[in-house]
């Protein structure tokens, strides 16, 4: 068994996951998948099924009733991962989003001490391609944003291409996540900030799909805007 697992929540991404798969196996360090997929329509489990032929005890899935949310297809993810003695977890999109290579960038930083390391897309200015601008502006903003609600210095507080180390994972209480979207990006760093775990920043060029569709919707933007409050406020009266 490999010391790190990459989580991969999967809905109808049968364009994408034969690809981002063999990209991470192809890997000079080796990492496990495991791909959570909410029941996609589209065969996406079926070709996963099909892949651990090839891949044996270093591909696994796990198949979902129904689309249940972002969030929560991590927790699954990520208590199935700590269940089973990895020491480094992983969340990444599947569709090339994030660049499997950056992988070993983020694996270091959690060798070399981080609790938390983020691929972050405005670290080192904005770094991110085939993005409208309006686009962009919403999520660099929405850092800024967080920021000043909660004080976390973090540049990337929405990104989804992480490390963690496994007591980050065991320390935050992960029945206590409530949230789904972009919002599940910030829980996830403030229950880690909170618990004063050191947090670092690996810089990333963020590279839009090319195949299949985004699953962004105005309410998972309405969700994050108020969701920061919401812990902002649980965290002040000690009930984060």
């Amino acid at each position: 068994m490999s010391l790190g697992i990459v989580v991969i929540p999967t809905y109808n991404e049968i364009e994408n996951i034969e690809g981002i798969i063999r990209a991470v196996f192809e890997l000079d360090v080796s990492f496990d998948v495991l791909i959570v997929d909410d029941n996609s329509p589209d065969g996406t489990a079926t070709k996963v099924k099909e892949l651990q032929e090839l891949f044996p005890n270093r591909l696994f899935l796990e198949n979902r009733l129904k689309k249940s949310g972002l969030g929560t297809a991590y927790v699954h993810g990520f208590k199935w991962a700590l269940a089973r003695n990895y020491e480094y977890i992983f969340e990444m999109d599947a569709d090339f989003s994030h660049n499997p290579k950056d992988l070993e960038r983020l694996y270091k930083a959690c060798v070399d001490g981080a609790g938390m390391a983020i691929g972050s897309r405005y670290v080192t200015g904005v770094n991110v391609v085939n993005w409208p601008l309006n686009r962009v502006l919403l999520s660099y903003f929405a850092s800024v944003y967080v920021d000043l609600i909660t004080g976390m210095k973090i540049h990337d507080a929405t990104a989804g291409f992480i490390c963690y180390r496994r007591e980050v994972l065991e320390e935050i209480n992960l029945d206590k996540i409530k949230f789904v979207g972009y919002a599940f990006q910030i829980e996830m760093k403030y229950r880690t900030f909170v618990k004063k775990m050191k947090i670092v920043e690996v810089p990333i060029i963020f590279t839009d799909r090319t195949k299949g569709q985004s699953k962004m919707s105005n309410a998972i933007i309405k969700e994050a805007i108020f969701g920061v409050i919401t812990l902002r406020f649980k965290k002040m009266i000690n009930r984060l």
